[in-house]
């Protein structure tokens, strides 16, 4: 009889400890679907005491975190029930240091860039309001770096730095206007003769036509001849539009003209007070590192101007040369049109090249068209391979990729000036890019503080305890 009361007093234990953790797990559930409070540590430990060596302090007595519950049947005396387990309700962790690190980093730079996508777009869209000033003041700085050693030849020379200005600039401007109305006068004295050069051509090419064995007749020829002479008589409105856009564009390149020559003669007798100006806008951390930047990157335009004229120049005599001795039309034309375009990296080449291959199709047929081909890329390769690593050297060193790119780029940007502009500045942005790392590497190398604000919020204290760890180990 006593031992089946002994085993019914210890199945009884055993089922009230069942049912007191049932019952906290029951009130943990309940307590974090609603927030309650954290229960006093005191009578949390008083509470698993007893439920795990299945021993009371006293006999009925009731812990103040729970009442004790009700004696189980068949419970011998001297045996109290368990109080149930109390909720156990962790606190939430803070937000930020469950994110992980990498993602944190991540968002941070997420927004920086949105931000600099932001003014960007802002700043293109000013610059597209305002693009004829913009052009007009890069075509400045163009002519600034090629006219400005003749400014510091002529001041050595003992002349006064206004005298020098004037009488550079004005023998530029003299020289790029003669330039032009010699182009002009060419083109000129030479379009009756290609008028009747290109009419005969197109005769010839009717013949061959003909004559082919693609079976085309005159009646169709005549009929897509007809169908031109229509779509040019239907669109008449659209020509004269075109025309009058076309006096709007030349308005606009007149005050181009006029705004880069004042520009050029203001950055040619005021270039170091402007730039002294403009690093005052420079924040004062930032400014020995610019002020360092500066003349590196007017040294790698003055490079790249000189250089980009001077392969020019030699590209458009040889081109010329060989145009004239194979007696094709408007020599000195094209020549001078092949100079121009080879500002233009890349397409200006391809583009002058096609030109007088095609004058020499028309003109002279096809075996003179095929030499003319033969003598561009002729020059063109000597240009690519041997002229400009010479003569450009590490002053200006783009890769072809980013020539492409920022070519294109600029052309949709701002069309043929924005393709002038766009590799000069690519070459003037790697060069500052590139000094000043190697600069703020100096600078960190020599002890000095980095420049910016500190790390702050949850990454400054993650920082913090990195360190103070640290320096326990330490």
């Amino acid at each position: 009889m006593a031992k089946r009361a002994g085993w019914l007093g210890r199945l009884g234990n055993r089922l009230s400890r069942v049912e007191a953790r049932l019952q906290a797990r029951r009130a943990e559930v309940e307590a974090e679907s609603i927030g309650a409070a954290a229960v006093p540590a005191g009578a949390f430990g008083a509470a698993r005491s007893g439920a795990g060596t299945g021993t009371g302090a006293a006999a009925g007595a009731v812990t103040p975190a729970a009442p004790a519950a009700a004696a189980a049947p068949g419970t011998p005396a001297g045996h109290p029930a368990h109080a149930p387990h109390p909720p156990t309700v962790h606190g939430r962790p803070d937000p930020v240091s469950v994110v992980p690190w990498g993602m944190r980093v991540a968002a941070e730079v997420s927004w920086r860039l949105l931000l600099l996508a932001g003014m960007l777009w802002v700043v293109m869209k000013v610059i597209s309001e305002v693009r004829l000033l913009v052009l007009a003041f890069a075509a400045a700085l163009l002519v600034t770096a090629l006219l400005q050693p003749f400014v510091v030849r002529l001041r050595r020379l003992g002349l006064p730095r206004g005298l020098a200005t004037a009488v550079t600039a004005i023998l530029g401007f003299v020289v790029i206007g003669l330039v032009g109305w010699f182009v002009v006068w060419q083109v000129m004295e030479n379009l009756d003769d290609l008028s009747a050069r290109v009419r005969d051509g197109i005769n010839e090419l009717k013949l061959w036509a003909l004559d082919s064995p693609f079976h085309v007749t005159e009646k169709q020829i005549n009929d897509i001849a007809k169908n031109l002479s229509e779509t040019i008589g239907t669109n008449t409105e659209q020509i004269t539009s075109a025309g009058l856009q076309g006096v709007t564009v030349l308005v606009e390149v007149l005050t181009g003209i006029l705004l880069a020559m004042f520009s050029t003669l203001f950055l040619l007798y005021d270039g170091k007070r402007i730039w002294t100006w403009v690093q005052g806008l420079v924040p004062a951390a930032a400014r020995p590192g610019v002020a360092g930047a500066g003349p590196r990157a007017w040294r790698t335009l003055t490079a790249y101007v000189r250089g980009t004229v001077l392969v020019a120049l030699i590209d458009a005599i040889f081109i010329g040369l060989g145009i004239y001795f194979l007696k094709v039309p408007m020599a000195v034309p094209l020549a001078v049109f092949i100079f121009l375009f080879a500002f233009i990296p890349l397409v200006g080449a391809v583009v002058s090249g096609a030109l007088a291959v095609v004058v020499a199709l028309v003109t002279q047929g096809p075996w003179t068209a095929l030499m003319v081909l033969a003598v561009v890329l002729a020059v063109q390769q000597i240009e690519g391979h041997v002229l400009q690593p010479f003569i450009l050297g590490r002053a200006v060193r783009v890769h072809p990729l980013a020539v492409v790119l920022s070519v294109a780029a600029g052309g949709m940007v701002a069309g043929i000036g924005g393709a002038v502009v766009a590799v000069p500045l690519v070459a003037v942005t790697n060069t500052v890019v590139v000094y000043l790392r190697a600069y703020s590497r100096d600078q960190l190398l020599h002890g000095a503080a980095a420049i910016g604000p500190g790390p702050h919020g949850s990454t400054a204290l993650e920082q913090a305890a990195r360190e103070a760890g640290s320096d326990q180990r330490a």
